[in-house]
């Protein structure tokens, strides 16, 4: 169906069910939607206010995306039954009738989109309800070089992590501030790009960037990317991008993380020439002798911790600390998804 097929028809079916007698006040008047096929049974509905409904079908364990609970949009997990079906929707609604009109083209959206990715209709809803909030987030600067060699360098490591466990984006937690890049349980890996011909010098932001999770094990990768500008030499930065939107299970959340980072797609262009090649790439245990400045530390030296904002540069040219043999970074690889699962 078109656009103008689809606008019709939800508006037909959200005009019929309000014209309906209204039920009870957590029940919902709904008509499915013959959009995609009988066995994704997308629906629209209205509720005892008057409220307009666009029901998306996922599996009963799925969660729903949170954050989205404001005045005007609101999504939540949502089962609903009759005396022959159980289903499960992600339910977004719209709590301003004045809105309605606007409502409308975004759940077109959904449902154009929901038609591309038939298996899977809720990813659809969170790429279409990232699309439109990129409407009015403010632009960001681009990103310059090193912090392009930067996200490279985590895009790396994620898009590993992701070979293995398609939900591990949930282990990047470095766009949300956390101290180190990702993090499972007892497991942390912090990701240090350069591409700087020479030295292993990467900086350090913070007292708390190298001291390990409480129990556990820290982990440093380090790679140098060089740059480069011959098509099909290396890996160019948006199909870094690309590959980890088609491995996680959750692409809105990602999407989320990547804005976080300092990218967003409509940004795709700046970059369309950024390639790389991993000229060198080593990983460290973080232990005791390694080189670094921790709180821990110095609280241990007997040293009053009381400077903020510290920044500094360990120097890791030489032949020490050793870094971890092939096997060992696989064997870090896999116990970051297995501890989080």
């Amino acid at each position: 169906m078109n656009d103008d097929v689809l606008r019709r028809l939800v508006e037909e079916r959200w005009t019929a069910l309000g014209a309906e007698q209204t039920t009870g006040e957590r029940r919902l008047r709904v008509s499915q939607l013959p959009v995609i096929d009988e066995h994704t049974p997308l629906a629209v509905a209205v509720d005892h206010d008057g409220y307009r409904h666009l029901l998306v079908p996922i599996q009963a364990h799925r969660k729903v995306r949170p954050g989205l609970d404001g005045s005007v949009l609101q999504l939540r997990k949502r089962a609903l039954e009759d005396e022959e079906t159980y289903q499960t929707y992600a339910d977004l609604a719209c709590l301003r009738n004045d809105l309605s009109d606007l409502f409308t083209e975004l759940c077109v959206d959904v449902l154009g989109t929901a038609g591309q990715l038939p298996e899977n209709p809720a990813k659809a809803l969170y790429r279409v309800l990232d699309r439109w909030k990129a409407l009015f987030r403010a632009q960001g600067a681009p990103l310059g070089p090193e912090e392009l060699a930067g996200l490279s360098g985590e895009l790396i490591v994620l898009n590993r992590l992701l070979e293995k466990d398609s939900s591990a984006h949930r282990l990047w937690r470095g766009p949300e501030g956390y101290r180190h890049d990702f993090s499972a349980a007892a497991v942390a890996v912090e990701v240090k790009s350069s591409s700087a011909g020479e030295g292993r010098r990467p900086r350090i932001h913070g007292l708390a960037q190298l001291e390990p999770p409480e129990g556990g094990t820290l982990f440093l990768a380090w790679f140098r990317l060089q740059r480069t500008t011959v098509s099909g030499s290396g890996i160019a930065f948006v199909e870094l991008v690309d590959q980890a939107l088609h491995l996680c299970d959750d692409e809105s959340a990602l999407l989320e993380l990547l804005a976080g980072a300092g990218y967003r797609p409509s940004d795709a262009g700046l970059y369309h020439d950024a390639r790389f090649v991993i000229a060198e790439e080593r990983w460290y245990q973080v232990k005791p002798e390694f080189p670094g400045l921790t709180g821990r530390a110095l609280i241990a030296a007997g040293v009053p911790v009381s400077v903020l904002e510290v920044h500094y540069t360990i120097d890791l040219s030489g032949d020490t600390p050793i870094p971890l043999a092939p096997d060992q970074v696989s064997q870090t690889i896999d116990s970051m998804i297995q501890e989080s699962t």
